[in-house]
């Protein structure tokens, strides 16, 4: 059976490099540290993590977290008070949504990827002392990106700082996998990056804050998921220094991501399907109907493709899909195989002719 609705984008969950970097960690350094961070949580592979880490991002600190929810979860409460405003896409994942919740700013929401609606609510929060615009650099049930240099456009216009959660981006996007923010050159101009060493970085566990050193600094003080939370375990994180080490070290990965990508999205259109997103490895099948989208990922299962349909309340209601994940580590003839199964499968179902 093949996979191809996991997040393992680059396929490092499996390489053998990253393997062995866990099972050296684990011997060299315990299976945990029984530890917050600030007591003795602390061992000489989380700096070095966090500091390649700062490093791949090009920014200057990195602070390690259980999950990118916990990172998200710890970040607005601290950066953000009554006095402030947060502008969010109404599309963000859940973990930021929850995040802002627990913050005390001013809370507008700005229609999806909507750069117009956006100006409108940067102009409504000018009286307030600090503006936090906040997306998702990718969407991941629409695999769609955000217009980055739209927003840190009006963001410079209107006095705000940028904010993005790279999870379904780091590793992969961009010509060195960089993410969103290098895929539309806008490096300099995102201030925070949020994201996850669970998806294309090895696929364990663990997310992790990176922007300026005095922001990293004052998270260690008073962010609660970082401060009341065991330290990562040392194999994860010899399994994501590893992965990161490879990224630093070329960008061959990242870049056959683009070819399998559209080799998938443009055979799918071609053969009549309706694919949402574009160029992203996230490629949902858009069929609309919840009962259609789950009898047919039972059908593509029996063909040795594992798939999965999504539907409410993870979708809005009549946007049913099954959300195809493309890996660097399917061959050509593993997508082909996927293909094959599509159009045996949508067929049967009338969704295809």
């Amino acid at each position: 059976i093949l996979n191809f609705c996991a997040n393992n984008y680059l396929g490092l969950s499996s390489h053998p490099e990253v393997v062995q970097a866990g099972i050296d960690a684990l011997k060299t350094h315990g299976a945990g540290l029984s530890s917050v961070r600030f007591i003795c949580g602390t061992q000489d592979l989380h700096k070095n993590l966090e500091q390649k880490l700062a490093e791949f991002h090009e920014r200057e600190d990195c602070i390690l977290y259980a999950s990118c929810f916990d990172a998200n979860a710890g970040l607005f409460e601290v950066l953000l008070g009554p006095d402030d405003a947060v502008l969010s896409d109404e599309l963000n994942h859940a973990s930021i949504i929850d995040g802002i919740r627990l913050c005390r700013a001013k809370r507008l929401r700005y229609k999806h990827m909507d750069l117009k609606d956006l100006e409108e609510k940067l102009r409504e929060a000018q009286s307030s002392r600090m503006r936090l615009v906040v997306t998702d650099g990718v969407f991941s049930m629409d695999g769609d990106v955000a217009p980055l240099r739209g927003i840190c456009d009006l963001a410079e216009q209107y006095g705000a700082m940028v904010f993005i959660d790279e999870c379904h981006a780091t590793g992969f996007l961009g010509p060195r996998g960089r993410g969103t923010d290098e895929l539309l050159g806008v490096m300099d101009r995102v201030q925070i990056v949020n994201s996850t060493l669970g998806k294309a970085l090895g696929g364990a566990a663990g997310g992790y804050t990176v922007g300026p050193k005095p922001l990293i600094d004052l998270l260690r003080q008073r962010s609660r998921p970082y401060l009341f939370s065991n330290a990562l375990p040392p194999p994860v994180v010899g399994c994501a220094t590893r992965a990161v080490e490879l990224l630093l070290a070329s960008n061959e990965i990242a870049q056959s991501m683009t070819a399998k990508t559209m080799r998938f999205r443009n055979k799918m259109t071609q053969a009549g399907f309706t694919i949402s997103g574009s160029s992203h490895p996230i490629c949902p099948v858009m069929l609309g109907d919840a009962r259609l989208a789950s009898l047919m990922a039972d059908d593509m299962l029996k063909h040795g493709i594992y798939v999965i349909g999504f539907s409410y309340p993870v979708v809005p209601k009549g946007k049913a899909r099954i959300r195809v994940q493309i890996s660097a580590a399917h061959t050509d003839s593993d997508i082909d195989r996927c293909l094959d199964a599509f159009i045996q499968t949508g067929r049967k179902h009338g969704v295809i002719s």
